[in-house]
């Protein structure tokens, strides 16, 4: 639809109806759309392509908000839809979309510690505790909030981190970048799929094809 700058839009966050969490809305022209994906300033081309691809293959109603230090893309949603479904289509908040999404980034860790050393491991865990720290994931704010999620069990955890779509999506880019730094190459993308396995068939495929549709499905490939 659009590529808008800052000053044409207003955000502002809603309660969402069954979650104990905000949902950022951006409001443009009388319509409301909610946060799908963001992207660093240096990632002007992937999120374009992204955006295109909703608007022009899929036939998503998006806009493309640009701002110095980010872009992000934002699907259109009725605010009343959200209230009275108590969901949005595609909104992968589900418990185990995080589940998932825990399961691959401890499998990452693991693996560093495996093959590279302890040393390794703890230099990923710094560089985690920084990515977490700046996009603002929710209970993910100190060294020892991010000590647990690389030590817990996500699929016996009676409550998980209330992570939206765009946490999830910022969350894969953000692995597979730090994946491919460690390792010289994507093979390590393999390996840690392979952790999805604990969770149930129907949760993982469903996790998977949220993936292959995602920003960054195709790195993941």
């Amino acid at each position: 639809m659009f590529i808008l700058k800052r000053q044409d839009v207003e955000i502002s966050s809603v309660q969402h109806p069954k979650r104990d969490q905000q949902i950022l809305i951006l409001h443009y022209q009388g319509q409301t759309f909610r946060l799908i994906s963001v992207f660093n300033a240096s990632q002007e081309e992937e999120a374009k392509a992204f955006w295109r691809d909703l608007t022009d293959n899929r036939g998503k109603a998006c806009v493309l908000l640009e701002e110095p230090e980010r872009y992000s893309v934002w699907g259109k949603v009725r605010i009343e839809q959200l209230a009275s479904e108590g969901a949005i289509a595609g909104d992968a908040t589900a418990s185990f979309f995080t589940q998932a999404g825990l399961l691959i980034l401890q499998a990452l860790y693991i693996d560093i510690e495996d093959l590279l050393g302890s040393r390794q491991a703890g230099l990923f865990q710094k560089d985690i505790t920084e990515v977490l720290r700046q996009w603002r994931f929710p209970q993910a704010e100190s060294p020892e909030a991010i000590n647990y999620l690389l030590t817990m069990d996500p699929v016996s955890a009676l409550q998980l981190p209330p992570w939206q779509e765009h946490h999830l999506n910022t969350l894969m880019q953000e692995l597979h970048r730090l994946g491919k730094a460690y390792f010289g190459n994507a093979t390590f993308a393999e390996r840690a799929l392979e952790a999805l396995q604990d969770m149930s068939a129907g949760d993982r495929g469903q996790f998977l094809q949220w993936l292959s549709q995602s920003p960054v499905g195709k790195l993941w490939q």
